[in-house]
């Protein structure tokens, strides 16, 4: 008979409640730890996160929690759904909780704010004696909520980790696949982010469908080449973490970050399009600090460059994309096969 887990999701948003209810669904206990009092209540009473995913029936296993020591005491997995900006104390708050076999997995597709720190870092950072994995790819929560067939990627450094994360998580409309390059799987899943503002910026300006495809191509590339100078292999990003996750991202309006570009695009300002969400985009909080590294390694990225001055320098977008693709390399293909062996003795700076 399959082993029984006791798992606790950390984040009571969107996707948070989607991945603890589809592990509850695979026949695992679930707690899902959310500091909103009434919406747990609410969950536990209707089976039903009503202010992020109204209508979506939560399985009976699943049951929500206030109380982070509820929440994670004897559980064998933790998944982390927190914001970047909380990831780090949440963490922190969890790790004398949880016994030392208990795995972190992070599902924070985000940056920590004041550095370039990735989620995977903060992990070992602030329980470094815990199993650590990370889960990304074209995830969108109402759509895995409405039954839409997905994909995810599963990455750390441990084969019989990512199986076990696998039979967790993996359904017959959520498969789940392995990796175990984790810098390029979360990197995916942050970067993209930035592209997504571009792309809805794009869309409210109705670039034509040349441009689109110029662009998404051109970001895959920055990506990848941001990715290789922090030790990622470059081709992760041709998997469902990379071009997976950028596409659906760039091409959605259930995207929070191509709504942004979208309302920007139409004329309203940064802080009123923000002010209006209520959920946190990633990808504005990602874009400053991408900015600040890629200068700081002297990575050629003319799409954040130009995506930064619209935001934050009220430069004019058509004066931008003039830039943008006036300073473009010439090269097509960042990494041919005989750049491989060079990608992979590339390490990350401390």
């Amino acid at each position: 008979m399959p082993r029984s887990h006791r798992v606790a999701v950390l984040g009571g948003g969107s996707f948070g409640t989607v991945i603890a209810n589809l592990v509850a669904v695979n026949g695992h206990r679930v707690a899902l730890w959310g500091r909103n009092a009434e919406r747990v209540a609410q969950i536990n009473a209707r089976h039903e996160n009503t202010d992020y995913l109204p209508g979506y029936r939560l399985d009976g296993r699943l049951r929500a929690t206030t109380s982070l020591a509820d929440a994670v005491t004897d559980t064998d997995t933790v998944f982390v759904a927190v914001p970047s900006a909380s990831f780090r104390q949440i963490v922190r708050d969890v790790a004398p909780l949880v016994a030392s076999h208990t795995c972190l997995v992070s599902l924070t597709k985000g940056i920590e704010p004041g550095g370039f720190s990735l989620m995977s870092e903060i992990l070992r950072a602030e329980a470094p004696g815990n199993p650590r994995a990370v889960l990304s790819g074209p995830n969108l929560a109402s759509e895995i909520a409405a039954g839409h067939v997905t994909g995810s990627v599963v990455a750390s450094d441990s084969d019989a980790l990512n199986t076990a994360l696998h039979d967790l998580l993996h359904s017959e409309r959520f498969l789940v696949y392995a990796s175990q390059d984790m810098f390029g799987v979360e990197l995916g899943g942050a970067l993209k982010n930035v592209y997504a503002i571009l792309a809805g910026l794009g869309a409210a300006l109705s670039f034509g469908e040349n441009t689109v495809g110029m662009l998404l191509t051109r970001a895959l590339a920055e990506m990848s080449q941001f990715a290789v100078q922090l030790g990622a292999n470059p081709l992760t990003f041709l998997g469902l973490a990379g071009v997976g996750d950028l596409f659906v991202t760039c091409s959605s309006p259930l995207s929070r970050n191509y709504r942004i570009g979208y309302a920007v695009g139409k004329g309203q300002s940064l802080e009123a399009v923000l002010a209006d969400m209520d959920q946190v985009a990633e990808g504005i909080n990602t874009l400053a600090l991408l900015k600040a590294e890629a200068d700081r390694r002297a990575v050629h990225m003319p799409l954040v460059n130009g995506l930064f001055g619209i935001l934050y320098e009220q430069r004019p977008v058509s004066e931008i994309f003039s830039d943008m693709m006036s300073s473009e390399q010439a090269r097509d293909v960042e990494f041919a096969v005989g750049d491989l062996r060079a990608a992979h003795r590339a390490r990350r700076e401390d």
